[in-house]
């Protein structure tokens, strides 16, 4: 009877041990994300990128609309979301900064997503990162995190007879 108290003391405490656990891998992989926003449960988003016109999107039925009189392009839609998971190498304040030196002043594309504003600056010195500003803080990024440009229609592929 008492070895079996505790084995079962044994296992309660085991088991608590894995979910503290859990819930600490959990909070960390949160802190070194560019937000809070879970990607699959975002509404809206806009994105607005330098020398092109804004656009918005709402998620209606589990697709992603385009709230603009364009097309929507539904992968692009949901690589701008996932933006919001991007993985951060390091945060800084962004008083360290000054934005104008780091492309922040303006910014070269800004991607709000269910009110979460982030703005994308230049690459770093090294190459490897992009600056990234959320609120007060600067986040470092791998440097392909930035939205891409909208697709523009393809250039014709027959050959005219030159004159």
């Amino acid at each position: 009877m008492t070895r079996r108290i505790i084995a079962i003391a044994v296992l309660v405490l085991l088991l608590a041990a894995v979910g503290w656990q859990w819930h600490a891998d959990n909070a960390e992989a949160q802190e070194h994300t560019l937000t809070s926003v879970d990607p699959d449960a975002a509404t809206h988003m806009a994105v607005a990128l330098k020398g092109l016109p804004d656009q918005r999107f709402e998620r209606r039925n589990g697709r992603w609309v385009s709230l603009d009189a364009t097309a929507t392009d539904e992968g692009r839609a949901e690589e701008l979301v996932s933006l919001a998971a991007t993985p951060v190498a390091d945060w800084k304040p962004a008083g360290d900064f000054d934005p104008v030196k780091i492309g922040l002043a303006p910014p070269i594309a800004v991607l709000t997503i269910d009110g979460t504003r982030v703005e994308f600056g230049e690459m770093t010195a090294l190459g490897k990162q992009r600056y990234a500003r959320v609120g007060k803080r600067i986040a470092f990024v791998p440097a392909q995190a930035l939205p891409r440009a909208p697709r523009t229609q393809a250039l014709p592929t027959t050959l005219t007879p030159v004159p």
